[in-house]
């Protein structure tokens, strides 16, 4: 076998046709093999999963940033023993399946609202079965509204339409769902890719502290200020975030912060709560 070949298998070997166009129930996908190894997972045109052989090798910035949250949330005694994640939005599951590999005793729910493409990850990337991780094909606002009082430690909120999130997962009602379905002290982490200029990282912001007590922050110093797009990660809790993530987020290969509670202030301030759409 050629010298890029070699560099080019992976430990996936259920993979789908790579470099082509492949039927979901949405529209199509696209699986681009990596010299790597790993697989990246176009939804429609735009990148949604990227999926090292390596679980705990997590290739977008912001999932990483939410793992290291979730490893100091599971670890510091915050969740129960068998500690329950809920996942809005799903793609290749990379982040569900790091945590399952990180945490083998938790259990996770994955809302995906694409019947196909849930079907062809779990056997695309051998995911772990359920219960350690399930998958619901729903609409996430009607999984999130479904949910009962009280029920899981960790809340991630990771669903996209294109390139922005639904404007209805945004809202105080959706906040105060995901407040409502927390145990007391869990921990909500949204994603959320703040255009330069929109003010949507300071609404956000203002909606979560409308329901939430403590809210913070994780984003590179230009996404902060609002200078240039990116992703930043939200977080929300009932109780004080989770100590040492600042020292934990040094680590990281990219220059990113938690920001100051001045800082989650300020924004708060400037942003507007989100009303119904």
């Amino acid at each position: 076998m050629p010298r890029r070949d070699r560099a080019r298998r992976t430990a996936f070997e259920h993979l789908g046709p790579l470099d082509t166009s492949l039927p979901i129930s949405t529209g199509s996908a696209r699986l681009t093999l990596e010299n790597d190894g790993s697989v990246l997972l176009d939804v429609n045109g735009v990148p949604s999963s990227h999926l090292h052989p390596d679980a705990d090798h997590l290739v977008f910035e912001y999932m990483r940033w939410m793992l290291l949250v979730i490893d100091r949330q599971l670890g510091e005694g915050r969740a129960a023993a068998t500690p329950q994640l809920a996942h809005l939005g799903g793609g290749g599951c990379s982040l569900p399946r790091a945590v399952a590999a990180h945490h083998p005793s938790s259990r996770q729910i994955v809302v995906e609202i694409d019947e196909l493409l849930a079907q062809q990850v779990r056997t695309w990337f051998d995911l772990p079965r359920s219960p350690q991780l399930r998958l619901r094909i729903d609409d996430a606002l009607s999984a999130l509204s479904a949910w009962r009082e009280n029920r899981f430690d960790v809340l991630v909120r990771d669903v996209f339409a294109g390139a922005v999130t639904p404007p209805e997962l945004t809202t105080l009602s959706a906040a105060e769902h995901a407040a409502r379905v927390l145990r007391e002290g869990g921990l909500y982490l949204a994603n959320c890719a703040a255009p330069p200029g929109t003010g949507m990282m300071a609404d956000e912001v203002a909606t979560l502290s409308a329901a939430f007590s403590h809210v913070g922050v994780i984003a590179e110093p230009a996404h902060l200020s609002g200078k240039r797009r990116g992703n930043c990660v939200l977080l929300a809790s009932s109780r004080p975030l989770p100590d040492g993530i600042d020292r934990d987020l040094r680590s990281d290969a990219v220059s990113v912060r938690l920001a100051s509670p001045a800082q989650v202030e300020a924004l708060a301030r400037a942003g507007r709560v989100l009303g119904e759409v």
